[in-house]
């Protein structure tokens, strides 16, 4: 399984709760991280999953500024990978590889999309901003074996930009439950996270909103600009990075967990603090709504004055609040880990009826990589 080592991005909490999930059921997973070295802390969290090893690499992923020789050189390491491993299955967490002359055909999941993430963040048609990205990219879904997707709207997106798929399911993405557990006591304050710049989480709202409302707006999230300096929040109370365990704490005590995204293919945050109890106000999004209608307040992502009349609403009506909290956990408990590794063992059991040793589909591929 590959994996980026960024935590910011989603993909390496996924890949550390599958291969928890897969070692349970007595699967064996290695992990090919590309992207910064491990840190300590990441380290202790491959040590606590039964079954899982490492293998390190700081290749750029796909999607990175000037990535594309790292992206070759990663192929050819991860081809000999496999040609040492002999893995009964390839689940790769990017595009850009599907189309390597694997000996059996991979599993493509997918966690984002550049072009729908453009369109959601702009307001702009996804134009032929990059036409390598996109040739790559299609060429890696189109030769995969299977395509997973976390939302049948991140499943229509890759469709809607990159043409026909393969076989495709759709796999909500899971948490444990017991490691965001509700506090006894729910405080007086609402919680954000994410980094203040990133445009498709659309965290600034909450900057502009959070003096209108009665309690606190805390956003945990790197502070640091990828263009350096320091973002700085004068309304809202700026977190920082927090460890998972500090992090689940505040998911646990606050009452309210806001993201009024832009674009979100699933939202594990979003996840993370319904199994804590908090009731949700979310960005009203194809993507959101599918995971949490009936269960969530949902606002247009730019209405701040809708975002503040609905959290005024929830401060102030602890009644309605509570039914909210209720709903949200409920709804985040059907995204166990034992339903998410079922789905998957099903996807690699289909791989490996349909997988052949056939010639490489893209000769042309292996020699370039």
């Amino acid at each position: 399984m590959t994996a980026s080592t960024a935590s910011a991005g989603g993909v390496w909490t996924y890949a550390l709760e599958l291969s928890r999930a897969l070692g349970r059921r007595g699967v064996a997973v290695t992990l090919a991280t590309q992207g910064e070295p491990l840190t300590a802390a990441q380290w202790a969290e491959v040590h606590a999953v039964p079954g899982l090893t490492v293998e390190q690499s700081t290749w750029k992923v796909e999607g990175t500024q000037d990535c594309w020789e790292d992206v070759a050189a990663a192929g050819r390491w991860l081809l000999e990978l496999e040609s040492r491993l002999r893995p009964d299955a390839v689940h790769l967490n990017g595009y850009c590889h599907g189309a390597l002359p694997w000996r059996r055909r991979p599993l493509v999941v997918g966690h984002t999309c550049p072009l729908a993430w453009w369109e959601a963040v702009t307001g702009e048609p996804a134009l032929e901003r990059d036409v390598r990205q996109r040739w790559e990219v299609t060429r890696g879904l189109r030769a995969a074996g299977h395509v997973v997707t976390p939302t049948a709207s991140m499943l229509e997106g890759l469709e809607r930009h990159y043409g026909p798929l393969p076989r495709a399911t759709v796999i909500p993405h899971a948490r444990r439950c017991e490691d965001f557990l509700p506090a006894s006591v729910r405080e007086p304050f609402i919680l954000s996270t994410g980094r203040l710049w990133d445009s498709a989480r659309n965290l600034e709202v909450l900057e502009t909103v959070a003096p209108r409302l009665d309690w606190p707006v805390f956003v945990a999230g790197d502070c640091r600009h990828p263009d350096g300096g320091e973002v700085r929040a004068r309304y809202v109370r700026a977190l920082g990075r927090l460890p998972s365990k500090e992090l689940a704490r505040y998911m646990g005590r606050a009452s309210i967990f806001a993201l009024p995204a832009r674009y979100s293919p699933f939202g594990l945050p979003v996840l993370e603090a319904a199994l804590a109890g908090c009731a949700l106000v979310l960005g009203d999004i194809p993507s959101l709504r599918e995971v949490w209608e009936g269960a969530a307040v949902f606002v247009p992502p730019d209405d701040t004055d809708m975002l503040a009349r609905a959290l005024s609403r929830l401060v102030s009506e602890p009644v309605l609040r509570n039914r909210m909290s209720t709903l949200a956990r409920t709804r985040a408990l059907e995204f166990s880990p034992e339903r998410m590794v079922d789905a998957y063992l099903a996807v690699y059991a289909d791989l490996d009826r349909a997988s052949s040793l056939a010639p490489p589909a893209h000769p042309q591929l292996a020699r370039a990589t």
